[in-house]
């Protein structure tokens, strides 16, 4: 490792004095000092640190240097982010930055006012820091002349990159950037930031996009190349942090867990973690009535609401928020003390990004409390935790064929150039897997025969189709990569509160309508079914939340379902269990002492009569089990991650012959056809190619043929 001085002689000189000087600081930290190098010298990297690690200063500090040295002019670098809560706190760092070198940096996203875009537009800055989707609007505005904005367009720094490449807004990031990389006329340096992730070359592969085998890369990852023990194959992750720092317990209900709460650390600041909106109500309004100084953050809470909670806790002790995965990326809440778990989150990733927004301050350490609301919930957690304790990280990897954004993306060029050549179109994308010829081509004809695309000399434009679903506000509609269900917004006078399910407001009830949001309760006064508003006023207790989504609630892997299996086989966590926890695990384990086996898995007949098979192979594998195995899967198949119903009449025969058949070529699960619209641009792809985009993204192959190939012990079953 270089010395701290030959590390800050690679940095430009003012920039180097301002970071001894302002920040006060004597070195940089390893990932900084490692990442300056490459960057300076152009290369795409992705820099891995745990949450704190500095990754924001190791990216932008080599940029600017870049920037100085090389005398870049106009918007050179975007800083792109998942959230704009989290560019509303990144900006005032960036600007102080860009400011020692007299450079600039402005935010623009959705809740930018109209005359500071103006004023961006007509003096660009050096850094914008944005999202994809406010990239995507700023391609096919009429508003913005995009040529000369990213004319000197250099570099692009993708922030929380784990969190774009797991979904479609990866996709759709990566098809944003080509198209921006064309319209600079240059290749872009790539730079991602990330906590935690599992395969990291892969993620740098990924997002080199066309320039993947072109263009020198790296990963950056200093804590883990000095690990004494590296983790498990197939993933990297953080060291875990010793075990007295994290603890599991059992409360039952959210009640009891306000009292757990409330109770414990008192005088510190606490930041609660919830799986669900209707969790993060409920549990603010408990805390609330037990006295305690509470805050809430969750998506469906109005910007203002979020905001004065945010900031209201980053200045406060005393206190707790409670949160969805909103406050899980780097928001900064101020110095915090403690971290709390309900249930567990739905991958090791979220919680290491969690346990990271601890032990910041010298002389603390990270810590992690974990209070299970039921008994999944205990053995999610419990199953978490021993996967982590292994060393263990999901590895990132793209939803596979997203055609759904193949045509949003083809319907925005032809927005952005307004004609295309219709044998030219996929130049735009260089070649990236998505968009190869091959594969796009029958999207390109489906929507040339339905009237999104209009055809004439040789050139593609925007039919009257995409006018009729898309055109409106100017195509706004096009540029939102997700469905989101129709919610109403909820109002107190003139203050927006949030939104709310309509369901809440149209089911049936005895009284007054009550509802909970903000963790308060409010009575509904008038709802404006047109403009889809909701007047409320102040109401003392007895509110209800609910949200409703596409695609039903979370689903467990193969790998931590497994690892529940091996929690109910007698494994414990290394971490500490009170006493609650240890009798309910104790109890669940003798609950499904006939459901699992260290020697395979077991096919039963339960008391009612249901033969079932305990596969324990997570939603997915056993969403393509369950498809694999039609003739002694039951009619109505129902599945959950432990389990698989089979037909009531099955036979030892039956079952070795249908599990022959399986091995030898595996079926993707079958979608209802009405699953297609929580598909945004579903309706843009032939009905048979939007199933199949969804069909395969609800399979798991790999884990599928790791549970054909075990034994299998079939109980109570007839022997002919």
């Amino acid at each position: 490792m270089k010395d701290p001085v030959d590390a800050l002689d690679l940095l430009d000189p003012v920039l180097g004095h301002h970071i001894v000087n302002a920040l006060g600081w004597r070195a940089l930290r390893p990932l900084q000092e490692a990442a300056l190098a490459p960057l300076v010298g152009g290369e795409d990297a992705v820099l891995l640190a745990p949450t704190a690690g500095g990754k924001t200063e190791a990216a932008a500090f080599p940029l600017l240097t870049r920037m100085n040295r090389h005398g870049w002019k106009g918007t050179s670098v975007l800083y792109v982010c998942p959230l704009k809560a989290l560019l509303n706190n990144l900006h005032p760092r960036l600007r102080t930055y860009a400011e020692w070198l007299g450079r600039s940096a402005e935010l623009w996203h959705g809740d930018i006012t109209t005359p500071r875009r103006r004023r961006i537009l007509a003096d660009r800055p050096d850094i914008l820091l944005t999202t994809p989707e406010s990239l995507e609007s700023m391609l096919v505005s009429a508003h913005v002349d995009h040529r000369t904005f990213f004319s000197g367009l250099r570099a692009v720094v993708v922030d929380e990159v784990h969190a774009f490449a797991g979904d479609d807004r990866g996709w759709h990031l990566l098809a944003v950037l080509e198209r921006l990389s064309r319209v600079a006329g240059r290749p872009l340096q790539r730079v991602g930031l990330s906590a935690t992730v599992g395969n990291p070359e892969e993620l740098l592969d990924w997002l080199q996009g066309a320039g993947r085998g072109r263009r020198p890369g790296r990963v950056v990852a200093p804590h883990i190349d000095q690990s004494p023990t590296p983790p498990t194959t197939g993933a990297t992750a953080p060291a875990p942090s010793p075990p007295g720092d994290i603890e599991l317990d059992y409360v039952g209900s959210v009640a009891n867990a306000a009292t757990v709460i409330a109770a414990l650390h008192k005088g510190e600041k606490r930041l609660v973690f919830c799986e669900t909106r209707r969790t993060v109500e409920e549990l603010g309004e408990q805390l609330r009535l037990r006295g305690v100084t509470t805050f809430l953050s969750h998506a469906s809470l109005s910007v203002e609401e979020r905001r004065r909670a945010e900031d209201a806790f980053a200045e406060a002790r005393d206190c707790v928020i409670v949160s969805t995965s909103t406050l899980e990326l780097g928001i900064d809440v101020g110095d915090l003390d403690r971290v709390v778990q309900l249930d567990a989150p739905s991958t090791v990733a979220s919680f290491l990004q969690r346990l990271g927004r601890t032990g910041r301050r010298t002389g603390t350490t990270r810590n992690c409390l974990f209070l299970a609301l039921d008994e999944a919930g205990l053995l999610s957690a419990a199953a978490l935790l021993l996967q982590w304790s292994r060393g263990w990280v999901e590895p990132v990897v793209a939803p596979p064929e997203p055609r759904h954004l193949v045509a949003q993306q083809l319907l925005a060029l032809c927005l952005q150039e307004h004609r295309v050549g219709e044998n030219l179109w996929q130049e735009w994308w260089g070649g990236i897997g998505p968009f190869d010829q091959g594969a796009a081509a029958p999207v390109v004809r489906h929507l040339v025969e339905q009237g999104y695309l209009d055809q004439d000399d040789g050139l593609l434009f925007i039919g009257p189709e995409a006018e009729r679903r898309y055109g409106h506000r100017h195509f706004m509609n096009l540029t939102a990569v997700f469905t989101a269900p129709p919610e109403f917004t909820v109002y107190n006078g003139r203050s927006e509160i949030g939104r709310t399910d309509p369901d809440l407001l149209t089911e049936e009830i005895a009284g007054p309508r009550k509802l909970l949001l903000a963790g308060r309760s409010w009575l509904v006064t008038y709802i404006d079914w047109r403009r889809r508003r909701c007047y409320v006023e102040p109401a003392d207790e007895g509110g209800r939340a609910r949200w409703n989504g596409f695609g039903g609630g979370r689903v467990r892997s193969f790998v931590l379902t497994r690892a529940a299996r091996d929690v109910l086989l007698g494994q414990d966590p290394p971490v500490h269990l009170t006493k609650r926890a240890t009798v309910r695990l104790a109890e669940a384990r003798e609950k499904h002492l006939h459901t699992v086996h260290p020697g395979g898995t077991l096919v039963t007949r339960l008391a009612d009569g249901d033969v079932r098979w305990w596969t324990w192979a997570g939603h997915r594998g056993n969403a393509t089990l369950a498809a694999s195995l039609p003739s002694v899967v039951a009619p109505q198949w129902r599945f959950s991650d432990h389990w698989i119903r089979l037909r009531d009449d099955l036979t030892p025969k039956r079952w070795k012959a249908a599990v022959a058949d399986a091995a030898a070529g595996l079926c993707l699960p079958d979608v209802d056809g009405r699953a297609v619209r929580g598909l945004k641009f579903g309706q843009a792809l032939p009905p048979r190619l939007a199933e199949a985009t969804l069909a395969i993204r609800t399979a798991d192959e790999e884990g599928a043929r790791a549970v054909l190939a075990e034994p299998v012990r079939l109980t109570t079953l007839p022997s002919q």
